[in-house]
């Protein structure tokens, strides 16, 4: 096995904020790490700009206690520890169950959790209990829909773990599912939630870019965790994981710890970078922007280092043709992610206009300003001496000189320090979603809309060629 540097980001001190907020959680060294941490103010590097920071922080009042909301875990990884803990932050939210196919995670759920709390590797188990509200659906890509399909029939509400689905015929299903039942459903991927991603979607709005023309988005990293390299537990074994049920639809294999413990390198279980990765991406796009979702995907990359017996690639990169809308202008999105970035690992979402740019960090929202100006412009040197005197006579006569403020540039944004991160307000959403019957930001069909389009890129990817997708009827064009 490979050893990579730790993951870094551009900004060391914010990775090192968001590893402190983590260890609070007690989910140091897990995968789970998405959501930013409260984090210290910052400073401009234009002189002319002060900073800025966001007002948005919502007040989140005490919850009365008939008011709480019971909650069960199924799939008690690192991402669904990381959600449970973030979860119970929440005022009025209790933990009840956790469900997991391996006999050590149910364990490690009784050390976090109290040894009263009920632990079985039955989720049907969980999903009868009249003591349970909600569910947290943390399973692998390839159970999302059928265990969320089936709690929200039982009553339960879902918070399912992007990507929503791992085929988009099945994201059609819970949005069927969840309509049927009324019970609410939000797909985990938090920066839907984000005061940055509302920040940004106000500026754009606002014309502060002008229109809009391209966008780059960005997730490298430089870790063997950040590569899906996840630790196995020495009694991984036939006796300690019920491989024959974790198997589900997928192909039948013998027994085989890695893709138990390290799935995400499989597509039998997974959805790869694309799945993963490009859905926070998409979905942060689709919000700031109101899309919904492009026509064409391009897909390319390779296994360029991770060479672990993975079926997906460690280097991807895709592009995606957004049409004109009444939401937003014609306009393209490239996405990469390199699991191999020997510059530390970057982060970033840009959106680029014809009057500047939004880029987009994991803490931070920075915001360039550069007007088209108001004059061409002469390039007159080659013309005769009488004709660029007559020229920029009619030149001035067009373009009369007046004097303007010069206004700053640059403008950044930053998370207040009482801000407790993107993965605590998705939270807080999903339960007023369900307390209050209000709209939850991220249902089934945003869910698919984000999703849909990373399953094109991977049918591109392995089948070398452009795939079309609809995203108002959210399927693949072509597909059976």
């Amino acid at each position: 096995m490979k050893n990579n540097k730790q993951a870094t980001s551009s900004d060391n001190g914010a990775q090192s904020s968001r590893r402190s907020f983590l260890k609070t959680l007690g989910l140091a060294g897990t995968a789970a790490a998405a959501a930013p941490a409260a984090l210290a103010e910052t400073t401009s590097s234009n002189a002319i700009a002060p900073p800025q920071y966001l007002n948005l922080v919502r007040s989140h009042s005490s919850t009365a206690a008939n008011d709480k909301v019971r909650i069960a875990l199924i799939g008690t990884g690192g991402m669904g520890m990381g959600d449970t803990q973030t979860a119970l932050m929440v005022n009025g939210v209790e933990m009840v169950a956790a469900c997991d196919l391996y006999d050590g995670r149910l364990r490690r759920a009784k050390e976090l959790w109290g040894e009263n709390l009920a632990v079985t590797k039955d989720y049907r188990q969980i999903l009868e209990r009249t003591d349970v509200d909600a569910i947290i659906n943390g399973t692998t890509d390839h159970w999302h829909e059928k265990i969320s399909s089936d709690a929200m029939r039982k009553g339960k509400h879902v918070y399912c773990e992007k990507p929503m689905v791992q085929k988009f015929e099945d994201g059609h299903t819970l949005i069927k599912v969840a309509k049927e039942t009324g019970k609410v459903f939000q797909v985990g991927s938090q920066f839907a939630s984000s005061l940055l991603i509302a920040k940004a979607r106000e500026l754009l709005k606002a014309g502060d870019i002008g229109e809009l023309v391209f966008v780059e988005a960005i997730y490298d990293r430089h870790s063997a965790q950040g590569a899906w390299q996840y630790s196995i537990p020495p009694d991984a074994s036939p006796q300690t994981v019920d491989w024959d049920t974790y198997l589900g639809s997928a192909p039948k294999r013998p027994w085989d710890p890695l893709r138990f413990f390290r799935w995400r390198n499989y597509i039998d279980y997974g959805t790869g970078i694309a799945g993963d990765l490009y859905v926070h991406l998409l979905t942060s796009l689709h919000c700031i922007t109101g899309s919904k979702g492009p026509t064409r995907v391009y897909s390319t990359g390779g296994t360029r280092y991770w060479k672990d017996g993975r079926d997906v690639p460690d280097i991807q990169l895709s592009i995606y043709d957004y049409p004109k809308t009444a939401e937003h202008p014609e306009f393209n999105l490239t996405t990469r992610s390199n699991f191999e970035d020997g510059g530390g690992g970057n982060y970033l979402v840009r959106l680029v206009g014809t009057e500047g740019d939004l880029s987009l960090g994991f803490d931070s929202l920075t915001v360039h300003r550069n007007k088209f100006p108001k004059e061409p412009g002469m390039s007159i040197d080659n013309f005769p001496k009488d004709q660029k005197e007559l020229y920029i006579a009619e030149y001035n006569k067009l373009y009369p000189q007046k004097p303007e403020l010069i206004g700053p540039k640059e403008f950044k944004y930053s998370f207040p320090k009482e801000y407790k991160g993107d993965r605590y307000e998705h939270f807080v959403n999903f339960f007023n979603s369900i307390r209050t019957g209000a709209p939850n930001v991220e249902d089934a069909t945003f869910g698919l809309r984000a999703c849909g389009p990373t399953q094109c890129g991977n049918m591109s990817y392995y089948q070398k060629k452009i795939v079309s997708w609809d995203p108002i009827n959210m399927k693949i064009n072509g597909a059976a």
